[in-house]
């Protein structure tokens, strides 16, 4: 979210920072919005330094026997109360109509984001490891698990409805063993702490990493009015919500291996077929909070911890800069981690490493004090995937499966699989 200062300070700037998002200009609405606020405060303050004079003034009267001047003031305050209840109910709605717009609009992205439409305009930076070359015709994830007879998605259907996946046997211990060994890489290696946060989260969390209000729909809601977490990042980024942070406790490094659920509003008839796209899966995710100085550098270090993830276990993958057409409503700028997929021949996302800037910092009022003495500013806060677990099991049983059906568990896992291949039983 953007303090309507900055706002004021630069309005061209701000409007030409959306226009590389696609959005019409909006300075003047918010401009407008906040003069309608300003001159609330201001009659609202006048009226509050009348009654404070009127009321010193009563006593004054009393003490001087002028009963009819006490009176008369007594009733001015009696006026001016009720004009103050008036202001001040019209102040927080000048508030709340302010900062709903303001937290309609999306962080403005890093002059180095290429411009353009959509995913198409995503600049890739680098492709890491070679394809296997198969001598036969690979087959997608679904057809594998399902030939294996230990993915079921009709079952799931019958259970829970579309976007879900059951998993038996071995093949559900290697999603397990995954996560696993991701969560240990990235606390054993990259210096993350782990946490086992809320599954469940109020709107103020939400809010916080702006998932709120404006993809309310890709959420799933209980009946007492919590949100069902669409990624750790909500509750790991909001662990320094409202507070203070001494300069020595940054970089904060998180990780957390949890479930997440979202709705996948908006994506009817893509990726319908087995698991790349659920309601529900489990995910490691790396969250990091810093300084501004420090947050790009921070960018890079956490992408290369993800990018960890799949050195070791072998899979292709290339990293590619988002647009300003595709990136992400909180995200200054975003790395896309794309793993191969041989059953679809082709890259698909497995991670996003984002920095976010002050942006989340200001919707949870996290800040940090530099010096002892120092004004306190906003952090810098990061978030990315360090992988999604169902989108690495996938990329497993794509890049390792055999002619015979059977799949072959990469080195690292072994000690979590405690078996070194999945066949038909």
């Amino acid at each position: 979210m953007f303090d309507i200062r900055a706002v004021r300070d630069a309005p061209d700037a701000f409007d030409a920072a959306l226009k590389k998002r696609g959005l019409e200009p909006a300075a003047a609405r918010l401009l407008s919005l906040d003069d309608a606020r300003r001159s609330v405060i201001s009659r609202l303050q006048e009226a509050q330094t009348k009654r404070n004079t009127a009321s010193k003034a009563i006593g004054k009267a009393k003490a001087s026997k002028d009963e009819a001047e006490a009176q008369r003031l007594i009733d001015e305050v009696a006026t001016l109360k009720a004009e103050i209840q008036a202001g001040e109910d019209a102040e927080r709605e000048a508030n709340e109509a302010l900062l709903t717009e303001l937290s309609a609009l999306p962080n403005m992205v890093l002059p180095e984001v290429p411009e353009g439409a959509d995913e198409s305009d995503n600049v890739e930076l680098r492709r890491v490891g070679t394809p296997r070359t198969f001598a036969f015709a690979p087959k997608e994830h679904d057809a594998i698990g399902e030939g294996l007879g230990l993915m079921d998605v009709e079952k799931a259907g019958m259970l829970a409805g579309a976007r879900f996946t059951i998993l038996t046997g071995k093949l559900a211990r290697l999603e397990r063993a995954l996560g696993q060994f991701m969560i240990d890489l990235h606390t054993r290696e990259h210096g993350y702490t782990e946490v086992s946060p809320p599954l469940l989260v109020r709107d103020a969390a939400v809010f916080g990493t702006a998932q709120l209000p404006k993809f309310a729909d890709d959420l799933f809601k209980t009946t007492d009015g919590r949100w069902l977490i669409p990624t750790a990042e909500v509750p790991l980024t909001n662990l320094v919500r409202e507070q203070i942070l001494d300069a020595t406790a940054l970089p904060l490094r998180v990780t957390a291996l949890t479930p997440c659920f979202r709705s996948e509003a908006g994506s009817a008839g893509r990726d319908t077929r087995g698991m790349l796209r659920q309601h529900q899966f489990s995910k490691c995710e790396l969250v990091a909070i810093t300084t501004p100085e420090e947050s790009l550098n921070e960018q890079e270090r956490m992408a290369a911890s993800a990018e960890a993830v799949l050195q070791a276990l072998g899979l292709p993958y290339r990293v590619v800069t988002l647009s300003t057409g595709d990136i992400g409503f909180a995200a200054q700028r975003t790395y896309d981690i794309e793993v191969w997929l041989p059953g679809q021949n082709t890259y698909r996302e497995i991670s996003s490493v984002s920095v976010c800037g002050d942006f989340q910092a200001r919707r949870m009022e996290a800040r940090y004090r530099p010096e002892p003495d120092a004004h306190p500013r906003y952090v810098h806060t990061l978030n990315g995937s360090g992988v999604a677990v169902g989108r690495a099991l996938i990329a497993v049983m794509e890049n390792y499966q055999e002619e015979d059906g059977s799949i072959r568990i990469p080195d690292v896992l072994l000690p979590y699989t405690g078996f070194d291949r999945i066949s038909a039983e």
